[in-house]
């Protein structure tokens, strides 16, 4: 398998290239040079397999050539079988159309975790092929950070620079990245927003300063490997819900647009997936794209979601560039256009494209309380706000009948409601509690670095650090 760049200029890779490139050098991102298929007889062969057997047999189009059958089962089975539950994403169903896929059964308690556990064997395996290091650097929300220090810490080959946005993520959150104490995990707080943290590490990417100095990975969803592997649980949930024969329909709480990029990506393997729900909250950049074909960043407004609080989707350029018949170099300019003004009109042939699966729907913070109030009182189910914002819009799209009655509409569960415990306890009148696979989070001592918001201090710090450390 090879990969592309959505901008056409950098050079192909295979899998364990793209997988320890992360950003390709113009700038974009990379994508399979075609999509796999599966024929319906092959998704039903897929009924009964357990998760990692399942996401081996997933997988494996991507990874052919870099990972021999045998390699890659035994990492899906070291991975999966460390989850807090052993179906590792089950569903539970709320009515009669309603469904949440739980996501959050992995080590910190996010959907994150069901690709940066596996991404983290990755690097390990590539990086002793090659007797190389690695340097990581990262920016969150709050979950990725968490999943990938998680995945990462303690190895002797990948070291791990995580920015988040000092004050925009919840205490656990925190505390989950910032009580890692290893010698190659370095937290950084930015004086700025998600994107502000974003932006750095795509900067340091194509800086030459750090190239030049640094070995670099990604962790976020811009590294391919990661969004391949949320791809799983799309085919674990639809196959349980009765696919190939049966349609289904997905609500996806979404930021940076990789975990629904994901579905569409299953969709293109051949799973019948109806439609694909884009949730948003306020910060509605992906709303208002796909609705009004308007991707214009405006400023960045703290909600009780911090995950979602984007105004930058980086995924979103993978959609368009399939939208543009795979046109590096009008990709090129449209998103070079986009990041000198921060404004951008989709194309007709880039909405049409999104129309045939994707819609979206945006909740406020009413709206979100509400939906995390139905979900305690009609169906007994505590979520975490996040999910709520995708249960609002599952309700919304079906309401106005953008999902048939008999179709099964599925919400992706992102986080464990504790992870968000007092939006919770606002919410619905119940502080949910941590599982005691977690620990005693609260009693241990956090470690962190505060930076300026300017990229030159990320920068600096980085390559001060990793050059110290040896990971030069």
């Amino acid at each position: 398998m090879q990969y592309v760049s959505t901008r056409g200029r950098a050079p192909a890779l295979d899998f364990e290239g793209v997988t320890l490139a992360g950003l390709a050098n113009d700038g974009g991102l990379y994508v399979p040079a075609e999509w796999p298929q599966f024929s319906e007889a092959d998704i039903r062969d897929m009924r009964g397999l357990d998760y990692p057997d399942l996401a081996a047999r997933i997988i494996a189009p991507f990874v052919a050539g870099s990972l021999t059958e045998d390699e890659l089962t035994t990492i899906c089975h070291a991975v999966y079988g460390d989850f807090g539950h052993a179906a590792v994403a089950p569903l539970v169903q709320m009515d009669q159309q309603h469904w949440l896929l739980e996501l959050f059964h992995g080590p910190t308690l996010a959907f994150k975790d069901v690709a940066l556990q596996l991404l983290g064997h990755l690097f390990e395996l590539f990086l002793e092929r090659r007797d190389a290091r690695l340097t990581i650097v990262g920016a969150t929300s709050g979950d990725t950070g968490s999943a990938a220090i998680h995945a990462v810490a303690g190895g002797t080959r990948a070291e791990i620079f995580m920015l988040h946005p000092k004050g925009r993520v919840s205490e656990v959150q925190r505390r989950q990245m910032t009580t890692v104490r290893a010698p190659n995990v370095h937290n950084l707080a930015i004086d700025g927003s998600f994107d502000d943290a974003q932006a750095h590490v795509k900067r340091m990417f194509n800086d030459a300063d750090v190239t030049t100095t640094l070995n670099l990975g990604a962790v976020n969803s811009i590294n391919w490997a990661r969004l391949m592997a949320q791809v799983v649980y799309y085919f674990a949930s639809a196959l349980q819900l009765g696919a190939p024969d049966r349609k289904v329909a997905y609500s996806v709480p979404t930021g940076n647009f990789g975990d629904v990029f994901a579905g569409y990506v299953a969709a293109r393997m051949g799973l019948p997936i109806e439609r694909l729900i884009v949730a948003t909250n306020i910060n509605d950049i992906l709303h208002r794209a796909l609705s009004a074909g308007d991707y214009s960043a405006g400023g960045v407004t703290a909600t009780l979601t911090p995950s979602m609080d984007i105004q930058v989707s980086s995924n979103f350029e993978r959609l368009l560039f399939d939208g543009c018949g795979r046109d590096g170099a009008a990709m090129a300019a449209q998103m070079h256009a986009f990041e000198a003004s921060k404004v951008m009109q989709l194309t007709n042939a880039q909405r049409e494209a999104a129309s045939t699966l994707f819609t979206s729907a945006r909740a406020d913070q009413t709206e979100t309380a509400r939906a995390m109030q139905w979900a305690f009182r009609q169906a007994g189910q505590v979520i975490d706000p996040h999910t709520g914002v995708g249960l609002h819009a599952a309700q919304a799209v079906a309401a106005a009948g953008g999902v048939a009655p008999d179709v099964p509409l599925v919400t992706l569960a992102t986080a464990h409601p504790a992870k968000f415990n007092d939006a919770v306890e606002r919410a619905i009148g119940m502080r949910p509690s941590l599982p005691a696979r977690v620990g005693d989070l609260f009693g241990r001592e956090e470690s962190f670095t505060e930076l300026a918001g300017d990229y030159a201090a990320s920068r600096d710090y980085v390559l001060s650090h990793a050059a110290a450390s040896g990971a030069s």
